[in-house]
């Protein structure tokens, strides 16, 4: 590494170097554009580069000679410069370049979008909602599950990189959620308010620390003077309804930028799961067969609100006020029938109701400045997060023999879950290039957060719910983030080079309280850890880039997994919390062969340390499982994944994804002899069609091998989803029609069979849906190109210029 930097550093004190722009109409920045450096004479390739989000190319370290400059993007025309003259040691700004429409009657037959959904660039995938039929009318979780390389659990979990979590980012900004509720704000983030979705699987050290990689959403915001803004309408129904109604505005002077969405969404979702659970003890067989039917109303609003302002030349401040409100009604009606030798024994039935509210609101301001004219910078950003949940839950059991005759008195409970939590994170960012072909970042970063939970569970006797002591509970968990990096950017002929360090210090206590104890229960944690980054990118001509990762990363257990709380679910069954849960640490190398920007090949590995998973605990005796999350062991991963997009024609277009995976589970001694290893294969594909000037149609499929995840064995799954669309109103408007799951064969089944756990498991939520979605842009759309302002989050954006365009 020393002698790379060392040759870098000699050849930088005579440099040549050709450098320019590259705009589309209007004058705005054409970014995600290639420019190409020709030799006049021949035409052969010298070198390649991407255009950054100003438009912006740079060739360095260029021999003397002539030369032309090819630039190019998708949906323009190819354009050429003048003929370039360059002698050693010069340096040349080649004239702006100009692309224009490929042609009019392409554009009429992009109903879809410019852009296509998927766009693959070194160390990072984009996806654009508003490029498919089948994302309209959807929220980003839902984007998310079609996306591919993205695998969305039966619990939520979002991860890109192996099987850890991503880290989720909003406008390049940590959400500081997790679990349920990190995917309740994700239902609640419409797709027609998202520009994209960047898929990055090795972030920066300027990224918090993680080794499942980092989902940035990306939310619209208006770069032209101007006001301008989209409306959109959806009603949708499955075996229930759902409607969708909002809006996003952008109103962008010289000095002021003010922007904001809304959108109000209202839906009725059914969802059926069981657990088939075989006992064997004493020589006898039992077996508990729990049948869960559950209905859920919710109202959410989702709202955003900011200003950005530009202080003085180079210098901007940003104000933004975003959350969510959630009102959820449940309605949850279980089964559980108990047989013992294989006749049927007695029935309980349990239903419920529950009245479960979030709010959620985050204030932040940002800064970020140029400090002179070498180029340093300086971002700061401070986040203020309060969110409170209530959650009030009315259960009664009746309880009948085989005969259904009630065999004794049914039984009242009360539920309450109340939570509150507070986050404030503060981070401040530095940049200082390094002559002409690198630079030096450093930052860092406080993140404090208090939860305070509550647990009341008692029964009911005579009129008074009284509070069973077992169950009733008080946990308040603390935890202090502290963290800082360095990261080198460099770039020395076909190469460019990220390498960084983080460190993170973590103080956290767990503080948990009976209501019959007088002395807490507290378990403390501190630890400081570092995590390298290096990415190493070789061009090797127009058509062939290599990208070579390595990242380590952790991830901490979210917040309710901590909660010891014991959950009622029916008298043999239960969750808990575990309040020792550690972080697990993962290791994750990848090699990326990107052809021609379309066509990628993936080669990855990973090891993770003390992996968390679901387990069971079962009490042969009293009969009763307990699920809770545990720290299970080793994970080791290799795979493969592979994006394949074509066009057949100039009307179909096809999109191929493959992510083939080997995982090798190993449990630690004390949670028993477990070693297995089993394949994982993702299919993901999308054909579109135009099928006229204005209408176009696409079908989306998706197939998942049979896989193992932790000490469950899940069975194979697919579905497909197909859309229509079309443009009315000028073309300012977009109607569409798209159904999801047309088949209704979207569903979790797995099975575990480890220690003394003989369990089945099968989900089925409602995911057959047909939507009609409208959407309708107003405002100027043909406007003069504002100002490029940088923010903070762009910034942490520019980790590498030829990986963010």
């Amino acid at each position: 590494m020393v002698a790379v930097f060392y040759s870098f550093c000699y050849a930088q004190t005579a440099s040549t170097v050709i450098r320019g722009n590259i705009y589309i109409q209007n004058n705005a920045a054409a970014d995600a554009a290639t420019a190409v450096l020709l030799n006049a004479a021949d035409s052969s390739v010298v070198a390649s580069a991407l255009a950054d989000n100003k438009g912006a190319f740079e060739f360095k370290f260029v021999q003397p000679g002539n030369y032309l400059v090819l630039a190019s993007r998708l949906g323009y025309n190819k354009a050429y410069s003048a003929v370039i003259k360059v002698a050693a040691g010069q340096q040349v700004t080649v004239p702006s370049i100009y692309l224009q429409p490929a042609s009019t009657e392409l554009k009429e037959v992009a109903v879809v979008a410019k852009k296509p959904f998927v766009e693959v660039r070194p160390g990072k995938t984009i996806i654009n909602p508003a490029a498919s039929i089948t994302a309209d009318g959807k929220n980003a979780l839902d984007i998310l599950a079609q996306s591919p390389g993205v695998k969305v659990s039966n619990n939520d979990d979002v991860s890109i990189s192996g099987r850890q979590n991503a880290l989720i980012l909003l406008d390049g900004k940590n959400t500081n959620m997790t679990g349920a509720d990190l995917a309740a704000l994700l239902r609640s983030t419409q797709g027609s308010n998202i520009e994209r979705i960047e898929l990055i699987t090795s972030g920066s050290a300027k990224y918090d620390a993680t080794g499942g990689g980092v989902v940035n959403i990306v939310l619209k915001k208006g770069k032209n003077i101007g006001t301008n803004g989209t409306i959109n309408l959806t009603a949708g129904y499955g075996r229930y309804y759902k409607g969708i109604a909002g809006f996003t505005f952008n109103s962008r002077g010289k000095y002021v930028n003010v922007f904001g969405s809304y959108n109000a969404n209202a839906n009725k979702t059914y969802r059926n799961f069981y657990t088939d659970r075989n006992i064997n003890s004493g020589g006898a067989l039992s077996n508990y067969y729990l049948n869960y039917n559950g209905l859920q109303k919710t109202i959410t609003h989702n709202y955003r609100l900011g200003a950005d302002f530009t202080l003085a030349a180079n210098h901007n401040l940003g104000v933004q006020v975003y959350g969510f409100v959630t009102n959820n009604d449940f309605a949850k009606n279980n089964s559980l029938k108990i047989s013992n030798q294989g006749k049927l024994d007695s029935v309980i039935l349990v239903g419920s109701s529950v009245e479960r509210d979030f709010r959620n609101i985050n204030y932040n301001i940002n800064y970020s400045g140029k400090l002179d004219k070498a180029g340093r910078t300086l971002a700061a950003s401070v986040t203020y997060l309060p969110y409170t949940r209530r959650s009030d839950e009315y259960i009664t059991n009746t309880f009948f023999d085989a005969a259904g005759a009630a065999y004794r008195d049914a039984n009242q409970l009360q539920n309450l879950s109340p939570s509150h939590r507070r986050n404030i994170t503060g981070m401040l960012d530095y940049s200082n290039p390094l002559g002409k072909t690198a630079k030096l970042e450093a930052g860092v970063k406080f993140s404090h957060t208090k939860s305070d939970n509550d647990l009341t569970f008692g029964p009911k006797v005579g009129s008074v719910y009284t509070i069973d002591p077992t169950f009733s509970n008080s946990f308040l968990y603390k935890e202090d983030v502290q963290a800082g990096y360095l990261n080198y950017t460099a770039a020395f002929g076909k190469f460019d080079m990220v390498a960084g360090l983080r460190g993170e210090y973590t103080h956290a206590i767990g503080s948990s309280l009976g209501v019959n104890e007088t002395v807490p229960k507290v378990n403390t944690f501190n630890y400081l850890k570092l995590f390298p980054n290096v990415m190493l990118h070789y061009v090797k001509n127009d058509k062939n880039e290599y990208t070579l990762t390595f990242a380590r990363g952790i991830m901490r257990p979210d917040y309710e997994s901590l909660n010891p709380f014991l959950y009622y679910i029916d008298p043999y069954d239960f969750q808990s919390g575990n309040p020792y849960l550690q972080p697990e640490y993962t290791n994750t190398v990848t090699l990326t062969y990107l052809y021609n920007q379309s066509i990628s090949v993936s080669l990855y590995a990973g090891q993770t340390t003390g992996a968390n998973f679901t387990f069971y605990t079962q009490n042969d005796a009293t009969k009763v499982n307990t699920t809770t999350m545990r720290n299970l062991g080793n994970v080791k991963d290799i795979g493969l994944q592979v994006s394949l997009p074509n066009e057949f024609t100039s009307w179909w277009k096809s999109q191929l994804d493959v992510n083939a995976g080997y995982y090798h589970y190993s449990a630690y001694p004390e949670n028993g002899s477990f070693e297995r290893g089993a394949t994982d294969i993702i299919f993901n594909t999308t054909q579109s069609f135009a099928l006229t000037k204005s209408l176009a149609f696409e079908v989306m499929g998706y197939y998942e091998t049979a896989n193992q995840y932790g000490v469950r064995r899940f069975r194979p799954n697919y579905y497909m989803n197909a859309g229509l669309s079309t443009l009315v109103l000028g073309k300012r408007g977009k109607l569409s029609l798209n159904v999801t799951d047309i088949f209704n064969t979207n569903r979790d089944r797995a099975y575990a069979l480890y220690q003394n756990i003989d369990l089945r498991v099968a989900g089925k939520p409602e995911t057959r849906i047909a939507r009609l979605s409208f959407t309708y842009r107003f405002g100027k759309t043909t406007v003069k190109a504002a100002t490029k302002h940088e923010t903070g989050t762009e910034q942490e954006q520019d980790r590498m210029r030829k990986a963010t365009n």
